[in-house]
């Protein structure tokens, strides 16, 4: 049997770097789609079992633009404290659970395409579930990652704003690099960056 994966997608932080006036960058338009719903559904698209989504900061806007989809949202109290608790959350969540990967995507990637998911997926596959997938643009160390479930109690360990990439430079497993060009470095922490990426920054 292929290993399974589910995805759980950030979309819990603070957005500190979209300045004074607040407006939330994961309800920038994208194509006149808000960006968390934009990234749900590529999510929901590819071949992941099951989609979670951790939500935090300004989370009942959040989940109104989510509320139609069919995904698992799950609530952070503790979002301030960085990402390490938002992932400890996420793979706690049942989907997350039952799976034998867990692909961490990051609702702030315009660029990420479900095609681009499912190469990750497949490469995760390839490798038995035992090894880290990684998607890099030319050689350069991006977003997504597939975390393999033997990494699920190293997760639950992490504690203040410690991502993903801590764990790969500690765990030892082999990664598997996949080519998915820039969409892989994209993410859009500012007003100026959502523009550049082709999004309407929210009103605040």
């Amino acid at each position: 049997m292929k290993p399974i994966v589910a995805i759980v997608l950030l979309a819990a932080g603070m957005a500190t770097r979209m300045g004074q006036k607040g407006s939330h960058k994961l309800l920038a338009e994208f194509d006149g789609v808000p960006l968390v719903r934009r990234s749900a559904l590529t999510a929901n698209s590819s071949h992941a079992e099951a989609v979670t989504v951790v939500v935090g900061h300004r989370q009942d806007d959040i989940r109104k633009v989510l509320s139609d989809l069919q995904l698992n949202v799950v609530a952070n109290p503790d979002y301030a404290s960085g990402m390490a608790s938002s992932l400890v959350i996420g793979f706690a969540a049942a989907e997350a659970n039952g799976a034998d990967g867990v692909l961490v995507m990051l609702a702030d990637m315009p660029g990420v395409t479900s095609s681009d998911l499912n190469r990750l997926i497949t490469a995760f596959q390839d490798g038995k579930g035992e090894s880290i997938v990684r998607a890099v643009s030319q050689g350069k160390r991006g977003n997504p990652v597939i975390l393999p479930r033997s990494l699920n109690d190293a997760v639950l360990r992490l504690k203040g704003d410690v991502g993903a990439r801590y764990l790969i430079k500690t765990s030892g497993l082999p990664v598997i690099e996949v080519e998915i060009g820039e969409a892989a470095q994209i993410d859009v922490d500012t007003p100026e960056a959502i523009t550049a990426a082709g999004g309407i920054p929210a009103e605040s």
